[in-house]
């Protein structure tokens, strides 16, 4: 298979990736698959550093991709509910394996960036003088 052949394909890909695999949206669809049916005020204490409005698109955009269904029930204030579809709970065993891929190599990627960074020091040395 050419580059021509595989850019096609791999574009749209890279966008779902982009969009299922960023800093809040994982953090979001672990704790709807696990807590089952989650309210925004939940969501909010339990990612820190999440600010209301990049939760609320946050929100907005899992919707749209179709991995959380977004219910209002009719009450005063009225109470508005998340939960994870059955493709967001696939991606539970996707996430847990690359946290898995995580652990086992994070001392050899702490490794590689030490002697990474130890090569710029010695670039940076030699350029001063």
């Amino acid at each position: 298979m050419s580059p021509q052949d595989v850019h096609p394909i791999v574009c749209p890909i890279r966008e779902i990736f982009d969009r299922v695999a960023g800093k809040w949206s994982v953090q979001i669809i672990l704790i709807a698959v696990a807590k089952g049916p989650v309210r925004f005020t939940e969501l909010e204490r339990g990612i820190e550093g999440i600010s209301r409005r990049m939760l609320t698109l946050t929100l907005r955009q899992l919707e749209r991709d179709g991995l959380l269904v977004r219910t209002v029930f009719p009450t005063v204030p009225p109470r508005v509910e998340y939960t994870a579809t059955p493709m967001a709970c696939e991606l539970q065993g996707a996430f847990e394996e690359l946290a898995a891929w995580a652990v086992r190599h994070q001392d050899a990627i702490a490794a590689a960036q030490r002697v990474y960074d130890g090569r710029q020091e010695d670039r940076e040395k030699v350029a001063v003088t």
